[in-house]
């Protein structure tokens, strides 16, 4: 790895970790076409730290609130729609826990190849589409019960398996359910932050006990570059979603799909 490396996939893991497109997909897809060398583990951290810093500190008012309705409802059986709030992001994200604990293994050994890649983002692409045209959408955040938050759980879970995209997954199922778009996305958004500090959390540990080499210009790169366009991202995405919808994001991924599929079929 270079610089210009480390500067692009930081780039890439920041843009599209909280869009509908997949950053698996993006960071295997380097490696796959251009020949880049695996940014490894250390590079991954850093680019987590970046991004997670980034939906914190973007949705700090609505962290430190969520937090304290949480600890509220645990140690003085205080309720309000922001602890029950926080209990249903705590419940969706269970089975993306039990499920990448159960399937790690098998996705890193089957799943993270082009075909793979190129065949869930047409998929998920349509499915996007399709939830995109409920009639319904009237919901907020605060609707969401164990059931709608179980079910859009399950659909994060799923994101464990590259080309998906774990707010792509989120945003579906929540449109599905008749989320508004701005909705949908700040609870998708919510959600990634246990998964990213789980996720997160489990590479550093697997860090601290690997002879790994660390360069440290690399992985403040990472950090910045991540933080910086994943912040970019975020506030342009809310911004525009109302208005644009979530037809951009399926174009591009029906694009990119479909290229990769040609891409492959004239390499084979």
């Amino acid at each position: 790895m270079n610089y210009f490396e480390a500067f692009a996939l930081a780039l890439i893991q920041g843009f599209t970790e909280f869009l509908p497109i997949s950053s698996s997909a993006h960071l295997i897809l380097p490696s796959a076409i251009l020949g880049w060398e695996d940014q490894g583990l250390a590079f991954d951290v850093a680019a987590h730290i970046g991004t997670l810093a980034a939906v914190v500190i973007y949705f700090r008012k609505e962290v430190v609130s969520l937090l304290s309705a949480l600890f509220g409802s645990i140690f003085k059986g205080e309720r309000s729609k922001e602890s029950k709030l926080a209990w249903m992001i705590v419940l969706a994200t269970i089975p993306a826990c039990v499920f990448g604990f159960l399937m790690k293994d098998i996705v890193e050994l089957y799943l993270r190849s082009a075909w793979v890649i190129a065949t869930t983002t047409v998929v998920f692409g349509v499915l996007l589409w399709w939830a995109d045209k409920n009639p319904n959408l009237n919901d907020s955040e605060y609707s969401a019960d164990w059931k709608k938050s179980l079910f859009i759980g399950i659909a994060q879970a799923l994101a464990v398996i590259p080309g998906t995209s774990r707010s792509g997954a989120t945003i579906t199922a929540a449109l599905y359910l008749g989320f508004t778009r701005e909705a949908a996305a700040r609870f998708s958004f919510l959600m990634s932050i246990p998964i990213i500090v789980l996720a997160g959390g489990y590479q550093g540990l697997k860090l601290a006990t690997s002879s790994e080499p660390i360069h440290v210009g690399f992985l403040l790169t990472g950090i910045i570059t991540s933080f910086i366009s994943a912040y970019i991202c975020i506030y342009f995405f809310l911004k525009l979603i109302s208005r644009m919808g979530m037809t951009p994001f399926v174009i591009y991924r029906l694009i990119l799909g479909f290229g990769l599929f040609g891409y492959l079929l004239m390499g084979s």
